[in-house]
């Protein structure tokens, strides 16, 4: 599917004027200034703190609301040896904020446990059977992380129980929010925490960071120990790399680095990614799916296990059972895919008439559903939500498009189902089979109404014009300063045009095209995930508008320029 290329606006006259203070002040090629501009980086100091991120300049944690009960709350069970329980959610956001709450609570000498609902038997969130565990092991206090805040009759019956409980969690709330003795979460209306977008484990390592500061620890010792875990959780989750994300994902990658948690030492080692220096793209493809298979095809249990783990041996152990898990996810996920292609292929006879997409099946795993409405999305290019049904109850995950809220379009038709909740992009929901028809039509209406047809092409933003001849190792060297990529911090993405094809494209692993471009004596080794399909118009000689970003390429010992294809406008 071609894209719709979204060209940035041209410079003002002043940011022009910018521009060029910036390359003569930091010495750096006029496109990275102009990068800086845009990204409204103007000032030197600003620009040297977005180039070396530092835990020092983060937000006081007590700008949340309810901060400073929570904190008194934990130190008091911390000093009178309460039994605390944290209580997860099974994806990467949720695992990595339970081991990271347990291990620095339990290095101030707190009596802390740890529960993650099994997918298959609690479903999603807080859930009263996970509930009835808890009390049996004398709890007096619960820590809800990356979930709770629409868990309301269940805060109510743990309220009941005698126990207290503290909720973090970075989704969005509805009306209504539970009575717990104290709410973390940026998104409630009241909070006026200067940052939103932090994921579940953002909110767990603040929570920790304000019950070190009431115990007069210094955090230097114990807290950016844990910032490996924040930033595997914060780069899973997807949330926006930008302020304070970008200083939780860009310090912890380089201590995941240096290997120091044995747990994801082990796994980084199974994944083969030992030899290289962990970027984002490696979390969101390589660690994150791994640590997701626990949860989706046994338990989440063992992800949490493995990153609090001491010991080489037991460390190995987990690591090769996630990643059996995760082979056999694969298997279940390609299927589950092909399967889904199938169906919508005979439903969906003319999808310029389709707003989004709904599927179902009594057959389908529910822990795959949500990774293949993902692709489904880079597919089809529109908001997808599959459904897999047993007994007449069915759970779903939806997937969205850029722009589009998934969550606010569920709340719209929110009569029709038993239980949603997530974010603009992601969200989860229940449904009973004799609704799903109503659903469907309801919501297709409201994307339609909501969408325009140009925005049911996928966009793609264009940085920059760039000639071949301007690609050198000096240019990449100051892109990567950038990095870590990920959304609202994109790898950016320039086009050049009238390039022509030298020798003949192919494809490789599963639908990918390489291709080798010259312009001006110049050549440009290019490699396009997933763009197999446009092999059979890519002839010999061909001239093309090409859309692609920039990375160095390490093969065999030998370091390489190349671009990663995006997209391709043929010449008329």
């Amino acid at each position: 599917m071609q894209k719709r290329w979204r060209m940035e606006e041209p410079l003002t006259a002043e940011q022009e004027e910018q521009k060029k203070l910036i390359a003569s002040d930091i010495k750096c090629p006029e496109m990275i200034a102009e990068m800086l501009v845009r990204k409204q980086l103007t000032d030197i100091e600003n620009i040297n703190k977005f180039f070396n991120p530092k835990l020092d300049d983060v937000f006081d944690p007590f700008l949340f609301k309810d901060m400073d009960l929570a904190a008194d709350r934990i130190v008091t069970a911390i000093r009178k040896m309460e039994n605390i329980t944290i209580y997860g959610d099974y994806d990467v956001d949720g695992t990595t904020s339970t081991a990271l709450l347990y291990l620095g609570l339990r290095k101030i000498n707190a009596i802390v446990d740890y529960y993650i609902p099994h997918r298959m038997i609690d479903g999603y969130g807080l859930s009263l059977s996970g509930i009835d565990q808890i009390v049996e092991n004398g709890t007096k206090l619960i820590i809800s992380v990356d979930c709770g805040i629409n868990a309301i009759d269940e805060v109510k019956q743990i309220n009941q129980l005698g126990i207290d409980i503290i909720v973090t969690d970075h989704h969005n709330p509805k009306d209504n929010i539970p009575e717990a003795y104290a709410i973390i979460n940026p998104r409630i209306s009241e909070c006026n925490y200067p940052f939103k977008e932090l994921a579940g484990v953002g909110v767990a390592y603040k929570l920790l960071m304000a019950v070190y500061n009431r115990m007069g620890v210094d955090s230097q010792d114990y807290i950016d120990k844990y910032v490996d875990l924040v930033a595997l959780g914060t780069i899973a989750d997807i949330v926006p790399l930008i302020s304070e994300n970008r200083i939780f994902a860009s310090i912890g990658l380089e201590r995941l680095v240096k290997k120091q948690n044995i747990g994801l030492n082990a796994l980084i080692n199974l994944a083969g990614l030992s030899q290289k220096e962990l970027n984002s793209a490696d979390i969101v493809f390589g660690i994150a799916p791994r640590i997701n298979a626990a949860g989706r095809m046994g338990s989440a249990l063992r992800a949490v296990e493995l990153m609090v783990a001491t010991e080489e041996e037991k460390s190995m152990e987990l690591a090769e059972i996630i990643e059996r898990e995760n082979s056999l996810r694969q298997q279940i996920d390609q299927k589950t895919f092909q399967e889904a292609c199938e169906i919508i292929e005979k439903k969906y006879h003319n999808l310029d008439e389709t707003g989004c997409i709904v599927i179902s099946s009594d057959d389908w795993h529910p822990g795959v559903i949500g990774i293949v409405a993902s692709k489904l999305v880079e597919k089809y290019y529109r908001p997808t939500i599959m459904i897999t049904f047993k007994d007449g109850i069915g759970s779903g995950s939806g997937r969205s498009i850029s722009g589009f809220d998934l969550f606010e379009a569920l709340t719209s038709v929110e009569e029709n189902l038993e239980t949603f909740g997530g974010h603009k992009y992601a969200a989860g929901l229940s449904i009973l089979s004799e609704y799903l028809d109503m659903f469907e039509n309801r919501l297709n209406k409201y994307v339609l109404e909501h969408l325009s047809k140009d925005e049911l092409i996928p966009p793609l933003t264009v940085e920059n014009k760039l000639e071949l001849y301007e690609i050198n190792e000096h240019l990449l060297e100051w892109l990567n300063k950038f990095a870590p990529f990920g959304p609202g911090n994109l790898r950016p993405t320039f086009y050049t045009e009238k390039v022509m094809i030298v020798g003949f494209p192919y494809n490789v692993g599963k639908n990918h095209l390489k291709l080798k471009v010259m312009k001006d004596g110049c050549v440009l080794d290019l490699i396009g995930f997933n763009l197999g399909d446009f092999l059979p118009f890519l002839k010999k000689g061909s001239v093309i508008d090409i859309a692609y970003s920039l990375e160095f390429n390490t093969w065999q010992g030998r370091t390489t320029i190349q671009g990663k294809l995006k997209d391709i406008h043929f010449e008329h």
